[in-house]
């Protein structure tokens, strides 16, 4: 255990440990947004590009983001692990070209690989794509492939939407994206599809194009075969799986409708949701609706909600309270949501753990 962090409540393990699959490294030090800023101008002018090298972040820095914000959140609010993961509206894969978005996902990389070396008892990585509208997905890989076997980290964000909010990109389930998954399956890594900022004034980011993302994503996958060739791929839906378990009944009419399997075996051994739903009712009715089997904690703590809810008197994130609340869960099935199926749609993390003794 690293110095100077508390007891994790996961060595007690009469308790579930508690682990939060989307959290990210949203209290960086302020100089990784100014580089960005310098290298988003230097699009007019490639002259003046800064070189990732003149970027300096110090270890006492990295290591002050990281106690003062989501540690000290997190020994607040009783969570022992988080998978980490890149700021997701810095991921902004609209600006510039693939060698933007490669530089930068390299940088972003790299500091949340710092962050988990520093506090491995308390964080794990999650890998941030070079994508960009209209490039072949198989340019990731290499990215990929250096975050998961040299950094250690356990999943990726996927990007559905490059274009930033004007949906050019082909259907998840469309060969295009069919590299990116041969090498999923190889790595045995899940992907969580987050999209990043929108760019489209219709669309608020995190109000309305994250969401709708999320929505957009399950459908996508219900209107195709896309798990039959990838029997073992897995994706996690964040926000609780946007507008689909309250629509439950309307996607299992569309499905029927599609000459579809039912839900259960078209989708739910490949498809999750997370708990980044920020009140009672909503939790109440992801967990009513959707199979214990297919929930995985998460608060994306310090993210699109930080303000506390005056109904409660408690962060809108804290979302540990809203599953400790919930009449739907017993005590089993609460160690599900909250360790177990982390480690089973998460192998990477699982083994990560069991070599550390938890």
């Amino acid at each position: 255990m690293e110095p100077g962090c508390p007891q994790s409540a996961a060595a007690d393990r009469k308790t579930p440990m508690i682990i939060d699959v989307h959290g990210h490294y949203t209290t960086a030090p302020a100089a990784l947004g100014a580089w960005r800023d310098l290298q988003v101008a230097a699009l007019k002018d490639p002259a003046k590009a800064p070189s990732a090298s003149a970027l300096k972040i110090s270890d006492d820095e990295l290591r002050e983001s990281i106690e003062t914000n989501q540690l000290k959140k997190m020994t607040e609010r009783g969570s022992d692990l988080t998978i980490f993961s890149p700021r997701a509206s810095f991921m902004a894969h609209h600006i510039g070209d693939f060698q933007t978005s490669s530089t930068w996902a390299a940088i972003c990389n790299e500091l949340c690989a710092r962050v988990a070396a520093m506090f491995p008892d308390h964080f794990v990585g999650a890998a941030m794509l070079p994508q960009s509208p209209g490039v072949d997905p198989a340019s990731c890989l290499p990215e990929l492939e250096k975050c998961v076997r040299d950094y250690g980290f356990v999943g990726l964000n996927l990007n559905p939407d490059p274009s930033g909010g004007h949906w050019t990109s082909p259907p998840l389930t469309d060969r295009h994206w069919y590299p990116l998954y041969e090498k999923m399956v190889e790595l045995d890594v899940p992907a969580m599809i987050h999209v990043s900022t929108s760019c489209n004034a219709c669309f608020h980011t995190t109000g309305a194009h994250y969401l709708n993302a999320d929505t957009t994503a399950f459908m996508q996958c219900l209107t195709g075969d896309l798990f039959k060739d990838f029997p073992t791929l897995k994706f996690l839906i964040p926000h609780g799986g946007g507008a689909v378990p309250y629509h439950w009944g309307r996607f299992r009419g569309l499905a029927q409708e599609l000459k579809k399997p039912l839900l259960d075996e078209h989708l739910l051994d490949n498809i999750f949701f997370d708990t980044c739903v920020y009140h009672q009712p909503g939790i109440d009715l992801l967990t009513k609706v959707i199979p214990v089997k297919n929930v995985l904690f998460a608060s994306e703590m310090i993210g699109a909600v930080r303000g506390i809810d005056p109904e409660t008197g408690h962060s809108y994130d804290d979302t540990k309270r809203y599953i400790e609340a919930t009449p739907h869960l017993s005590d089993a099935e609460r160690h599900l949501v909250y360790e177990g199926n982390a480690r089973r749609v998460f192998p990477r993390l699982d083994a990560r753990l069991k070599a550390q003794g938890r």
